[in-house]
């Protein structure tokens, strides 16, 4: 099969086209016929070395759409291993969903991984409520644009997102975000009663700026700190307003069964009532893996980036 191959940690020209044997199932497990798969802005840190380093050679990727062998259904899995630039994956039958007649395998790769992180963070974690006002950062990125849509269905607003530029920002306006801001400082003066729940994704002072925008009794979720931890925060940041921060790693999301299945079903219950739309940015071939990696890095991307590994 061909596969995208890291044999060492760096830059996006460490991404090569190879070869490969394919992988076997073990239990538990199924073998998938690979159509697309998807760049998650985790796999830079991980091409990088800087983060869950996996044993070199490896194959990166956490998501993928395709055919199980062992029944031929259409299926959506989540990779916690990695394995999905290539034309074939395993996965764990556990991480594995059968996608719904009316959702293509863009919509399908597109939602799940980036979908589950959003629901995570503001139900299970956040537990946003009707009425609640949100603002969710780095809302044009792949979880971000979900999380803006996720909210406004499950009935919060005000929604504000914030997004670097002009055209990320007409974008999440473009979804039904109510406040479009560039930068988290900016949301006192757009929203003078502060915000119910705040999902951050980018960490270092954007995280700080965000805390600063939380009401009284109101939540911060973190799902990611691009921006660094350097900035401990304090207790007395959290007390003075009652303010509660939590944290969410996916992998907690797929530990709990119920919490999957319920975060992966309503998912595609909203895609199927046209409420919930992966916004693909961009489908490249396995030769240019290492492009849209250089892409994603630069900031330039909006929305879910897909690898078509039959091209």
């Amino acid at each position: 099969m061909r596969a995208v191959v890291l044999r060492r940690f760096g830059g996006p020209e460490e991404l090569r086209p190879a070869e490969l044997p394919e992988p076997e199932a073990g239990q538990g497990e199924s073998v998938i016929d690979v159509t697309l798969a998807g760049l998650n802005f985790a796999d830079l840190e991980i091409r990088e070395g800087v983060y869950a380093p996996p044993r070199l050679p490896a194959v990166l990727g956490a998501d993928v759409v395709g055919r199980r062998r062992s029944d031929g259904r259409r299926v959506v899995a989540l990779l916690r291993a990695g394995g999905g630039y290539a034309q074939v994956a395993v996965a764990r039958d556990a991480y594995t969903v059968e996608v719904p007649a009316g959702i293509d395998d863009a919509q399908a790769v597109g939602l799940l991984e980036q979908g589950c992180t959003a629901y995570g963070a503001l139900v299970t974690a956040g537990r946003l409520r009707p009425g609640d006002s949100v603002a969710v950062a780095a809302a044009a990125g792949g979880v971000g644009h979900l999380a803006v849509q996720l909210a406004l269905a499950l009935g919060a607003g005000p929604v504000a997102a914030v997004a670097s530029t002009p055209e990320k920002r007409a974008f999440v306006r473009s979804l039904g975000a109510q406040v479009a801001v560039g930068r988290a400082e900016e949301l006192g003066e757009a929203l003078p009663n502060g915000v119910d729940l705040y999902l951050d994704s980018v960490g270092g002072r954007e995280l700080r700026a965000g805390l600063a925008a939380v009401a009284p009794f109101g939540r911060l979720v973190s799902v990611g700190a691009r921006g660094g931890l350097s900035d401990t925060l304090a207790m007395d940041d959290l007390t003075g307003r009652s303010v509660g921060v939590h944290g969410l790693w996916m992998q907690q999301v797929l530990a709990a069964p119920q919490v999957f299945a319920r975060a992966s079903g309503m998912l595609f219950t909203l895609a199927r009532r046209g409420l919930l739309t992966a916004r693909i940015d961009r489908v490249v071939p396995l030769s240019g893996v290492g492009a849209a990696h250089a892409a994603m890095a630069a900031r330039e991307t909006m929305g879910k980036v897909l690898v078509d590994v039959r091209a």
